[in-house]
Order: C-alpha cells, then structure tokens, then sequence
C-alpha cells in the first residue's frame, strides 16, 4: 500500500505540483452542455465574478448560455501553497445543472477524489490518502493529517452558543496526545490540541508546557496565536495560577470561554468589557450575571441593559444583551439542519420582548428591530401550531408588536458597523424614506463616530432620494481628505464609494468644495481611485461627461458602475426613465450583455439604484427590480425578457432558504404563482 506524502518545495526535479497536475486534469474537461472557466486570478475573487466570467466566456466563445459549467474562484486558490502544494480542499462552484456538473468532473484526477456536496453546495477536490487499521494517518503525510483533523474537529451538533463532537477512540486520543509530547511547536499545537480541548481533554502537563512557550512567542501579542482559543479554556479548567493574568491580556476576544466558567472574576473582566460595547463580552457579562446574580433571565437582562445605558454604552451592545437573552429563554436548533419552525421559539420570543415592560425602553427598541421582518413568519408559523390556546396566544404576541412596532422603531436605523452585507439585506426598506428615516441617516452623518462605511450607506440613500442638502456636505467637509480619501471596496455593494457621491453632491449643490474634489480626483495617485474617478460624472451631467463615460464604457474596461452611471446620467441629460435608456442599448456593438442586464435591473427605480456589481439572487431588492422591468409595459418585448430571465434565476423560487432576511412560505408561493401566470413568455423565450 502506498502512502502519499505532502508536496514540498524541495520536491525532486521535474516532479509535478498539485497545481499542475490538477491543471493539467483541468485542460481536458468540457463536453456536450459541459464547459470549465480557465484557472482563475485575482480578478474572480468570489461566486459572482465565476458566474460574470462565465457569461462573459459564453458571450465571446459563442456557447450557449444554458451550458453548464465549473470553476474555482481566487479565494478558493488559497488551497494552494506557494509551491503548488495542496494545503486545504480545493472548492469547485459551478452554474446550471447539478447532475451535469457532477458527471463532467467524475471522480477527478489520478491521485485525488471529488466529493459531491449535492445542489445547494460545492464540489471539493482533494488528495486520496492512506489511513491504518485505527483509522489513523501517517503523522508524516500532511494531506492525511489535515483530513484526519478536520473529521474529528467536525462537530456532531452545531448551535450558534455551542458544539458537540463525538468522543474519541482510544487510539485517535492517544495519537493526538502522541503529536503534543515532543519538543513544543506552537504551529503545530494549534491544529493538536483543539480537537483535544473540545472534548477537555488537554492535560495539565500538555497546558504547562504550551503556556511559557506561548506567553513568550507571542509577548504582548497574545490572540496572534491561535492555539489561545484552546489553551485558555484548559486554563480555566484546571484553575492554573496565571489564568486570570492571561485572560486579562487577551481582553474581550476571551470572553466566550470566561463565561464558560462563570466566577466572581470572569464577572468583573466581562463587565469592564461589555461596557465598551464588545459584542461578545455584553453576551458572556449577561450569562456570567444569570449565573451567578439573578436567576430570572428577564430580571437579568433589565438590570444589565439599564447599566448600560447608564455608562453610555454604543447601541450595538443592547443587541448583543438580546441575544444572550433570547439564548437564555430558548432551546437553540442546529445551526446546519434546521427546519424552519425549528427558529419559531426564537423569533416568537423577540416579539415578546419588544412589547414586554418588564424591559427598558432601549432593550424592547432592539427587539423591534430584531424582529422586523419575523412577523408574518411567526403568524405563519403560528397557523401550524395543534394547540389552539399556544397559536392563539402567539398571534396575539404579533399584533402586539405590529401595534407598537412604528413607536418604537421611529428613528432608528440599523448597525452601520457590522457586516456590509446586512445593510445589503435590508436595502429595500429605504426604497422609500420616511422623515424619521431622513432625519437618522442625516444624524449619522453629522456623528463624528460614524466610520467609511456608514457614511457610504447613509449618503448614497440621502443622495438617490433627493434629500442630500447642503448640511449634510458640510458635516463631512472636516473628514474628506483625511478619512474619505481612503481606499473602500463597494464593488459588492448597493451603493458607491462615499467620496465619490460626496463629489457628485457638491456639484449638484454648486458647492465650492466641488473644486477641490474634482482637482483630487484629477490626480494620478492614489491609484485605487482611477477605477471609479469616472463615477464622479453623475454629479451636474454634461454631453463631454457623458462622451467620456461612453467611451471608456465600450472600450472593455472593467466596469466597476460606469454604464449604470451613464445610463443615469443620458437620462438626466434627456429628461427620461433610465429603463428606457437602458434598453437601447441592447444588443448595442460594445456593450456586454450581463453588464447591461443588471444595470437594466439596477436602474428600474432611479429614485434609489441598485450599484452591486452583479444581480443579486439572495436580495429582495433585485426580486422586485426584476419583476417590475418584467411587468413593465412601457418597455420592449426584450428588455421585459431579461427581467423575467432575472427572477426566474432568482433565489426566490430556487433556493428561497438562502433569500435574506428569510421569506415567509407565503411571498415564496406568491413567487412561484407570479412566475407561472407567465410560463408562456419563458416558453417563447
């Protein structure tokens, strides 16, 4: 039986990569309706620019475009070392139809193995390698290590609060304790003693031996390990001395495992930190306190929420104290197999807790929010429910909310900190602007606190809808050149640099600042500008501005927003829709048609454009752009085909599980029924 050992750099002369020969697999892939995009670069960096690529491949190859295909993105290259050498499982995405994917790859190169994840997920590709009688690697073979760790460090249980692993044969112990009791090597440690710790199996001797080396390594450093996240825990258990002096120079990052082990100590170190606002350490300072102070969850969470508002905590942090409450108050599903009513109790308790007056104001507020778009999915969820006294009393727990939702949501808005791709998620609830809605989005920009980010958000929303005044440039004027002139990838978002919708309402304004910007944008430097500086030409449009933009549109350049911001600016300059605009421009020499699809789809309100760089399948927003350019009968039989082609690949109908936020069973068959009542058109198309 042969072993197959890593790859290094020090392979033999002429003996091939793992790269090459899985390029070279690569080459010979492709058939009838099958078809594989080259090996990617930096510029197909996600599952969006594989699909953009794709079409773009199609386009200029003459395939037809319901081939389907396979490709791996930049980020998946990461699989790779330097030297070629397959460190991690290579991704493999793919479009169109599951099956004829999975046949087009088969079982993968000579020496390697695809596993098929099925419709919803990736193909993965990795070497095949030998394991003993016990099921145990060749501690010498890297490939074999690496799969052998990530099964026994794949939870059996997931929930978001913990994870339970399958224990561990006598002989997987003893091999994982066998790779720990050499001489200390930080690097390898990592990937040995998490699976240990998990099961709380690291021994005293293994910590005492792991924590000199560690403090000493990584001095005044010490979450740049990553090995902390199992050693600390280890140290809490088994009491170690030097605990308490470690957690404190870790800070909030060890909050977790501190309320893992609730003490009157963990307690002060996690309140310090809850008080900065630090998500995790507001949820470990509220089940330390339960634990310890006040076995009444409620009670619990209404003292927390009022010191933190007495210490002028950031808002953010009452929304981590409701999800420690929430976690406290209910039984959490499996995060990975979860049926949708699994989360009723869950949804159902943020409901009551926005109308419960046994909590202060800003806690109910942050269940409001919470609970924004879980209303008809508890009412739905309710509906199923065999005791009529529980379905009735949750019902009634909703028309609560609803009835005191307005009052307490007025003037607040969401996290402008947290993952851009939330703000994304909720774009479509500004689609139109309340003056409460105007009056936080301006406070947020006069807030000196407000980051790159927000501003980008709060801005673009202002700006689309006509309500960016004077006040508002000035409150940024202090920030532009130092903070705005900073580079930010929107490249996957619904709206565009800060500096550059800035630029465009300085012009509209007639500002004097205009000049200023404009003079920057001129120069050659910073070079991450020159993508976008084109952009700017939305702002007081011209025919030179417009002539300009064209040209660099049909010229093949990457578009990063520029025919959207033609489109926009031809239909100031003529006083028209966009759509119409848009929609000349099919089938025009030069224009590439999946940047014009989306921009057709982008532009169908221009009171507030879509800017992400693709059609979004997981957006509300883009369901109901697409839909409206389908139904719209002021546009050609074409341009209501692409949006038709749109929502039939939207996620609505296809994956609705994946839609964020989550859709209620009835918008998904209201969804369905909409695409049928037009099955004819897709026939003809």
């Amino acid at each position: 039986m042969v072993v197959l050992v890593g790859l290094n750099t020090n392979r033999p002369a002429g003996q091939q990569s793992d790269l090459s020969r899985i390029k070279a697999w690569w080459r010979t892939l492709g058939g009838d309706r099958f078809a594989v995009l080259p090996p990617p670069t930096r510029g197909r960096y996600t599952q969006s620019d594989g699909h953009e690529d794709a079409a773009e491949m199609f386009a200029t190859r003459g395939i037809a475009t319901d081939t389907s295909f396979a490709y791996w993105h930049w980020q998946s290259h990461d699989a790779f070392a330097r030297s070629g050498e397959l460190t991690g499982a290579l991704y493999l995405h793919w479009g169109g139809d599951h099956a004829t994917v999975a046949a087009g790859l088969g079982d993968g190169p000579p020496g390697y193995r695809i596993v098929d994840n099925g419709p919803r997920g990736a193909f993965q590709l990795d070497r095949v390698t030998v394991v003993d009688a016990d099921g145990l690697p060749d501690p010498e073979d890297d490939a074999g290590v690496r799969q052998f760790l990530a099964r026994v460090d794949e939870p059996r249980h997931r929930t978001a609060r913990s994870s339970e692993y399958d224990p561990l044969t006598a002989a997987e112990d003893r091999w994982l304790h066998d790779r720990l009791s050499g001489p200390v090597d930080l690097d390898a440690a990592v990937r040995f003693a998490a699976p240990l710790e998990h099961r709380q199996a690291l021994t005293p001797d293994e910590t005492a031996r792991l924590l000199p080396a560690w403090r000493e390594a990584y001095a005044g450093r010490l979450t740049a390990w990553r090995g902390w996240r199992s050693v600390l825990p280890a140290l809490l258990r088994q009491e170690h001395p030097e605990v308490w002096e470690v957690a404190a120079e870790l800070g909030a990052e060890a909050a977790y495992a501190l309320a893992e082990r609730p003490s009157p100590r963990s307690l002060e170190l996690l309140r310090a930190w809850a008080l900065t606002g630090d998500d995790g350490a507001v949820r470990g300072w509220f089940r330390t306190h339960h634990a310890l102070r006040e076995p009444d969850p409620v009670r619990a969470a209404a003292a927390l929420s009022e010191e933190l508002t007495a210490h002028a905590a950031p808002e953010a942090a009452q929304t981590g104290l409701l999800r420690a409450l929430r976690e406290a108050v209910t039984d959490e599903p499996d995060t990975r197999r979860s049926p949708a009513d699994a989360f009723f109790p869950l949804l159902l308790a943020t409901i009551r807790f926005a109308t419960d007056d046994r909590l202060p104001r800003p806690l109910r507020v942050a269940a409001a929010t919470a609970a924004a778009d879980t209303a008809g999915r508890v009412r739905e969820a309710a509906g199923r429910l065999t005791d009529a006294a529980e379905a009735a009393d949750a019902l009634a727990a909703v028309e609560r909310y609803e009835t005191a939702r307005d009052d307490l949501l007025a003037g607040t808005g969401p996290d402008l900190t947290g993952y851009e791709g939330g703000l994304g998620d909720i774009y479509h609830r500004y689609r139109t602007l309340s003056p409460a809605d105007v009056r936080w989005l301006r406070d947020r920009l006069a807030d000196p606190s407000t980051g790159v980010q927000g501003i980008a958000f709060c801005l673009e929303l202002l700006h689309a809808h006509g309500e960016a005044a004077e006040a508002d440039l000035v409150a940024l004027l202090p920030r532009w050149k130092k903070e705005l002139t900073k580079q930010y990838r929107t490249t996957y978002t619904e709206w565009r640099h800060p500096l550059v919708t800035l630029t465009c309402l300085a012009q509209d304004l007639g500002h004097p600042a205009a000049e200023a910007m404009l003079a920057w944008w001129a120069k050659p430097k910073p070079l991450w500008k020159e993508p976008v500086r084109l952009l700017t030409h939305l702002g007081v449009p011209t025919e030179e501005k417009a002539a300009e933009l064209w040209e660099f549109v049909v010229s093949g350049g990457h578009d990063t927003g520029h025919l959207m911001t033609w489109v926009l600016l031809r239909a100031r300059l003529d006083g028209t829709h966009p759509l119409h605009v848009a929609e000349k421009l099919i089938d025009e020499p030069g224009i590439r048609a999946y940047v014009l699809h989306r921009v057709l789809i982008g532009v169908a309100d221009p009171a507030q454009p879509l800017w992400h760089y693709a059609i979004d399948p997981r957006s509300h927003s883009w369901w109901h752009r697409a839909q409206e350019v389908a139904d719209d009968e002021r546009l050609s039989a074409a341009a209501r085909a692409i949006g038709l082609k749109a929502a039939r690949e939207h996620y609505v109908t296809r994956y609705p599980d994946q839609v964020r936020p989550a859709l209620t069973e009835g918008e998904v068959k209201t969804a369905h029924a909409w695409l049928e009542a037009r099955a004819d058109r897709t026939a003809a198309d």
